[in-house]
């Protein structure tokens, strides 16, 4: 019997190790009929999807098998990485990319009467993220699988996303995201892992058998966590580490007291109150009840992921302490940053070690990005609630806070400003535990994400900390993978690229600089510039579907996309739609181009103000677009729902990206580096990545305007006057006073008077002071891109100059600087 199962793996292993057409359509019919009970008549198109994706699982599932026993076997020293958002989008494109057989199942797919690019369209986005966190998490998975780095990332499984958004009457309106409507056929529920998190009782000292004075947490509330894992693979290295989302769910289904006494509600209320948790992605927190909800999905992430990494590592070791030579924890931003209070308190209470190895251990295996410079980003949470929610935890965070004061007042005794600034406690009213304090005081390491953000963490948001720990701040710039945002997204791009320099690119991205030697070639330039021409019809037709809108793809495709926040000023860029609009209604542009403005982003749902510049951009559309005068001139779009599976037309297809946030704000940004990546040219401020972007470009192929970050604080502390500039800048009071006389909203007089108040009087975000630069680079855009072919060499430099902002790049230097864990080249070399 054993010599038949061996032979009987060994068939199973070579049916499905095969990766021809032949293979995979094979696959595709016996998982459409054994795996979803279909046939050719009756499934639906969803079906079909199911189908493909399946018989690319199969194989992706065995490599992962493969290389999970490898790490069992090896005892590798293994990187968690803790983040609450994931933005992995759709799978099914970046699987086949990655497992090389794009290919062999488009053949397969058209045998069997199907298109793959109408297969791929069936997969609805996984939006567990809000923006450029989740996006950049989501990379840096690929590139730790691609460079064979023992990885597992750690979030929650929402039911729901970051919502869908729909524009209505040129207003957000925000609906539930169904990624999941029809299931997923890339996760695995994995029940038997499943952890049970605590809330709420109390923390309880007693003495142990050994006189210890110890504590307990109890009288809780309990709640499961379910994991459901995804695998991630690397490229064409067999490599499939592991995505592990949490589920919520009850300790207790079905209360039958409640049930046979006719309470039918409450029979199921604990089961409703539970699974809550993990319902919906950032509960809005300007209200009591949301801010609870969100700091227990924040614990319920970071108590489930601990209790899993100590499983896993009390499954291959015995000596708790040793936990820093195997595992090193990731945290992405504050979100998880509990992570560590919750592995003490492990430690301490069940494991019974002392404080002092317990501090070790801790501090030893924990390490930090910082993601923000803005202020209200920086989590602090209320004492009173955490007492309520995170008893224990509390305890060990003052205990924790204690001991680093007493540090900072041997150092520098007396200095009680000091103290207060550094202390984990704010002792305001409310007093606030602050996140970012506790992770810089518990992690080895604390980096930033750009040179900038970097300098001014050091100098500025943490000056203290980094005085105190000379050193522990360190910068890693953020980064793309190619794979996604070039190879998959920009097949006309990235083919181009292969046939002029080969594929090392793919996973070394630093070789694409071979692409100079192609600048000055007129035949290469032509296709370069075709095929940008191709992708901006594919998106012009997109436009025409979704919006009604008609574009001309021969105008200058200029974009902004991202996050709509006051910060990021999309409400500069609004401004100048408006004073273009006006300049080609008097005849006034120095260099006519025609134009087709794009706009695409979210707005938190209680962020007024954001929400309201969504409403100004929609209704500047529709005057623009209604005015026959301008129509051959300039068009305005706002795109709807912006989601990564949109992000893969838009980038493609864009001549122009806008990076304008205010200098100082932008942690980074990596939106700037796939347009870079796409062969746009970037228009931007002195801030976030944009800066290594310039000094890699050169001044001459960017468009740079505006303040330093000094400059900006110059101005801050010397007392800001919008109205000073306002008034020097006819063409910036022209626009102002458009609409503040209703022109963008006849219908609703005073609509926009709180974006003109704000920007008059107080102007956070300094538009007012960048506005007459920012014309002016508009201005030279205009004269550049009447020279198609100087434009093109530039979109090449571009292109050719991005090899530094490869996430490969990013997580090689965590890998060698922070995790101390070995990268392996695809090849099999170790790096």
């Amino acid at each position: 019997m054993g010599r038949i199962r061996v032979k009987e793996d060994a068939l199973w292993q070579i049916k499905h190790k095969e990766m021809t057409a032949n293979a995979l359509k094979r696959s595709f019919c016996e998982n459409r009929e054994y795996g979803i009970s279909k046939d050719k008549y009756s499934a639906t198109m969803n079906d079909n999807y199911w189908a493909a994706a399946m018989a690319v699982r199969d194989r992706v599932v065995e490599r992962w098998i493969g290389t999970q026993q490898q790490y069992h076997k090896k005892n590798v020293k293994r990187v968690y990485y803790l983040s609450m958002e994931f933005l992995i989008g759709r799978l099914l494109g970046n699987f086949i990319y990655n497992l090389g057989v794009e290919n062999e199942l488009r053949e397969a797919l058209e045998e069997l009467g199907f298109d793959i690019e109408e297969i791929r369209e069936q997969e609805l986005d996984a939006g567990l993220g809000n923006g450029g966190l989740g996006r950049l998490a989501a990379c840096f998975l690929d590139s730790m699988a691609t460079l064979g780095i023992p990885a597992h990332g750690y979030g929650i499984h929402f039911d729901y996303g970051i919502f869908h958004q729909k524009i209505k009457d040129g207003y957000q309106i925000e609906l539930p995201d169904e990624w999941l409507q029809f299931g997923s056929p890339w996760e695995f529920a994995r029940p038997e892992y499943a952890v049970k998190v605590q809330f709420y009782g109390a923390s309880q000292m007693y003495v142990d058998s050994s006189g210890r004075t110890s504590f307990r947490w109890v009288d809780t509330q309990d709640v499961l966590a379910v994991p459901y894992d995804f695998p991630i693979p690397g490229y064409k290295n067999d490599v499939v580490n592991t995505l592990r989302l949490w589920a919520a769910r009850s300790t207790a289904e079905f209360d039958f007291d409640y049930f046979k006494h006719g309470d039918y509600e409450q029979a199921v209320n604990q089961k409703i109150s539970s699974e809550v948790i993990s319902k919906v992605l950032y509960p809005s927190d300007d209200i009591s009840r949301g801010r609870e909800l969100r700091l227990k999905q924040e614990y319920f992430l970071t108590a489930a992921a601990i209790a899993d990494i100590l499983r896993r590592f009390k499954s291959e070791n015995a000596d708790i302490r040793t936990l820093p030579e195997k595992a090193v924890i990731q945290l992405n931003d504050t979100h998880p940053s509990l992570a560590s209070v919750e592995l003490m308190r492990v430690l301490l209470d069940d494991y019974a070690l002392d404080w002092d190895t317990v501090w070790d251990v801790t501090r030893r295996t924990f390490a930090y990005t910082n993601h923000t410079l803005m202020p209200e980003a920086l989590e602090r949470w209320s004492v009173e609630l955490m007492k309520r929610l995170l008893p224990r935890h509390l305890q060990i965070i003052y205990e924790i806070n204690a001991r680093f004061l007493r540090d900072v007042e041997e150092r520098y005794p007396g200095d009680v400003e000091r103290f207060r600034r550094m202390s984990i406690i704010d002792d305001g009213y409310p007093k606030k535990v602050r996140m970012a304090h506790l992770s810089i005081v518990v992690s080895f390491s604390v980096n930033g994400v750009s040179k900038l953000h970097t300098e001014l963490l050091k100098t500025k948001v943490f000056k203290d900390f980094e005085e105190f720990y000379p050193g522990k701040i360190n910068n890693k710039t953020n980064g793309v993978t190619q794979r996604r945002w070039l190879l998959k997204a920009n097949p006309g791009l990235s083919g181009l690229i292969s046939e002029t320099i080969g594929t090392k690119w793919i996973t070394d991205l630093e070789a694409i600089e071979k692409l100079l030697l192609f600048v000055k070639k007129r035949p290469f330039c032509a296709q370069w510039a075709q095929v940008k021409n191709n992708n901006k019809l594919l998106l012009a037709e997109y436009i025409k579907k979704t919006t009604g809108i008609t574009v001309d793809e021969h105008s200058l495709f200029d974009v902004q996309v991202k996050r709509i926040h006051e910060y990021k000023r999309q409400l500069l860029f609004a401004l100048f739609i408006i004073a273009y609009y006006l300049e080609i209604k008097r005849g006034g542009v120095k260099t006519v181009q025609p134009r087709t403005f794009i706009i695409s982003g979210k707005a938190a749902p209680s962020y007024y103000m954001a929400k309201l510049s969504i409403k100004l951009i929609n209704s500047i559309a529709d005057v623009v677009n209604r005015d026959k005068t301008v129509r051959d001139m300039m068009k305005v779009v706002f795109l709807e729902n912006y989601r990564v599976s949109l992000a893969e037309k838009i980038f493609p297809a864009s001549d122009l990206s806008e990076q304008i946030s205010t200098a100082g704000t932008e942690a980074s940004g990596t939106g700037n580096m796939k347009f870079m990546l796409n062969g746009a040219l970037t228009i931007g401020t002195i801030d976030g990545a944009t800066i290594e972007i310039a000094e890699l470009v050169g001044n001459e192929n960017i468009f740079i305007f505006g303040k330093t970050s000094r400059e900006i604080e110059n101005l801050r502390q010397q007392g800001y006057r919008p109205r000073d500039h306002i008034d020097t800048s006819p063409l910036l009071h022209e626009v102002l006073t458009l609409i503040s006389k209703d022109y963008f909203c006849p219908h609703q007089p005073g609509l926009f008077l709180p974006l003109i108040d704000l920007i008059t009087t107080i102007d956070p975000f300094f538009i007012c002071a960048y506005f007459d630069s920012y014309i002016a680079t508009q201005e030279r855009v205009s004269s550049l891109y009447a020279q198609p072919l100087e434009w093109t060499k530039k979109a090449i430099i571009n292109v050719a100059r991005a090899g530094h902002f490869s996430s490969d790049r990013s997580i090689t230097e965590y890998a060698t600087d922070i995790w101390n864990v070995r990268t392996q080249h695809p090849s099999g070399v170790p790096g």
